[in-house]
């Protein structure tokens, strides 16, 4: 398991499985001879992408950002049509780390799509279990609202199923929130009308989980936004700002999806000057 380390808060990133799907609706309108030079691509136009969630460990406190996406969740169809491969196995990296789910404090979704949120549950006889049940689990209010009360498209990644089990978890904020002192959440919309994105603070240094703003280190581009997000101006809009203010500050940005890098730093012709590189298996 990759770590990175900032004073006194360490992120590891845990096993939460891993995804193929479609590499031109992850990039949206940007043609495949650009995008394609800077994310390796499957003979069946299909991109690798993780489902990892982030260990955030600060002064005792255990925070999860977003869940993987889960085990014994989705069908056989729908493991073909999202390109599973592997199921998540976070129980078992944290058992590695000597915590168990009870341990977790707190889960920081960005937002509520089945392949971050699946893994808040699991399946206990005929019913569904919250995975880590004695955490608070934050969300964006705008986020929240949307998944009880999907529209005609959002439908389709807001299931039921995937929040009745954990409701009395969830508290929502509405702008922004700081979870424990030197981490915050920020309400962006975007990708999703309640996305937000992350932000760690200490020892000076700064990381940022830009999470499906920007997915992979590929989508560095503020142009270069998904054909899944619900609103992509204010995708690009909300890129230009936080990567920005990343650049202008020497930040680490890191990944919940990137199949190559855990996290980077960047200069301000968007090279990479730092990495902390996912470490493939052989």
């Amino acid at each position: 398991m990759e770590r990175l380390t900032i004073g006194e808060t360490t992120l590891t990133w845990l096993d939460g499985g891993v995804t193929y799907l479609d590499g031109g609706a992850m990039f949206g309108v940007v043609p495949k001879p650009l995008w394609s030079k800077k994310y390796p691509v499957n003979e069946l136009n299909q991109i690798e992408l993780r489902t990892d969630p982030i260990l955030v460990q600060k002064n005792g406190v255990n925070l999860l950002i977003d869940s993987g996406i889960g085990s014994g969740r989705l069908t056989d169809k729908q493991k073909r049509n999202f390109g599973v491969t592997a199921e998540s196995n976070v129980e078992n990296s944290l058992n590695e780390l000597g915590l168990k789910p009870e341990d977790i404090d707190f889960v920081l979704m960005t937002h509520l799509h089945f392949d971050h949120v699946s893994g808040l549950t699991k399946r206990d006889g005929e019913e569904l279990a919250s995975v880590f049940p004695k955490a608070k689990i934050i969300t964006s209010l705008t986020e929240w609202n949307e998944m009880k009360e999907p529209n005609i498209r959002s439908a389709n990644t807001y299931w039921k199923d995937n929040w009745t089990a954990i409701e009395q978890q969830v508290e929502a904020f509405e702008e922004s929130s700081e979870v424990v002192p030197g981490i915050t959440m920020f309400h962006t919309g975007g990708h999703s009308n309640g996305h937000s994105v992350i932000k760690i603070e200490d020892g000076g240094e700064t990381i940022l989980h830009m999470a499906d703003l920007m997915p992979t280190h590929a989508h560095s581009n503020p142009l270069w936004v998904l054909a899944y997000d619900d609103y992509p101006m204010t995708s690009i809009e909300q890129k230009q700002k936080w990567l920005g203010l990343a650049a202008d500050q020497n930040t680490w940005i890191s990944f919940y999806h990137d199949a190559f890098y855990r996290a980077i730093k960047w200069n301000s012709q968007r090279e990479i000057t730092e990495k902390v590189e996912r470490v493939r298996p052989l």
